[in-house]
């Protein structure tokens, strides 16, 4: 799982004469959200220079959110400048799929969080490149987050919690400290994973369910406690 130390986490490192140009893969809801994220950002000292839109499904109309819908996956991979890009895609799977997509050596994935969130050094809190972290998210100390995490509004992370690439967190999703989420977990709007729980790689944890034991990868959990939905007795 690589990882950026927060101490190497700068988000406001341009200059506002020098924007840095930067392009949204995403073009639904989560993509106008992230869109809303680096206006923040912007309003609160960084310098992105949002140039529009990417998606392999174009939306229905020309613009989104007032920006230019600019192409697919593959028109991406033409550009010729360097070129920042947030993947604004739900599904950790999805999300995956797109950047396994995107191979040019000109992009870079930079870790976005909301100015409102606290993370200083002595939280010793690690980011992978990739990840978005919105408003309204509590994260306390010792965690590591892998590559491509997405934290949506009001999550909180407890102590020594592990999120492994490309889990996905819905509002108000709570993991407790030293729990553990395996590749590409999805927690529900108000989910909870209680301390020390480790939810295996895959795993969908319906709305409202809360973990207090081990899930096994990729299955569906709902209910308190959480149970799987088939196949396998909890």
């Amino acid at each position: 799982m690589t990882q950026l130390f927060f101490s190497d986490y700068h988000p406001q490192e341009q200059p506002a004469a020098a924007p840095q140009p930067l392009v949204i893969f995403g073009a639904g809801g989560l993509g106008r959200e992230v869109l809303v994220l680096l206006m923040q950002l912007n309003e609160a000292g960084a310098s992105w220079d949002v140039r529009g839109f990417y998606d392999d499904q174009p939306p229905a109309a020309p613009t989104v959110a007032g920006l230019p819908y600019l192409g697919t996956a593959h028109d991406l991979n033409q550009t010729t400048e360097p070129l920042a890009v947030a993947v604004a895609v739900g599904s950790g799977a999805s999300r995956a799929a797109v950047v396994a997509r995107l191979t040019s050596g000109q992009l870079s994935f930079p870790a976005l969080v909301h100015p409102g969130v606290r993370l200083a050094r002595y939280q010793r809190v690690a980011l992978g490149a990739g990840c978005i972290i919105q408003q309204g998210c509590v994260l306390t100390c010792d965690i590591a987050l892998g590559r491509f995490v997405l934290l949506n509004l009001g999550c909180t992370i407890g102590h020594d919690a592990v999120l492994e690439d490309f889990c996905s967190l819905m509002p108000h999703a709570n993991v407790g400290g030293a729990a553990q989420l395996g590749t590409g977990v999805y927690l529900g709007t108000n989910a909870t994973v209680i301390q020390a729980v480790r939810v295996g790689a895959g795993t969908t944890v319906g709305a409202g369910a809360v973990v207090v034991r081990e899930l096994p990868a990729g299955i569906t959990a709902v209910g308190v406690p959480a149970r799987a939905t088939s196949g396998i007795q909890l």
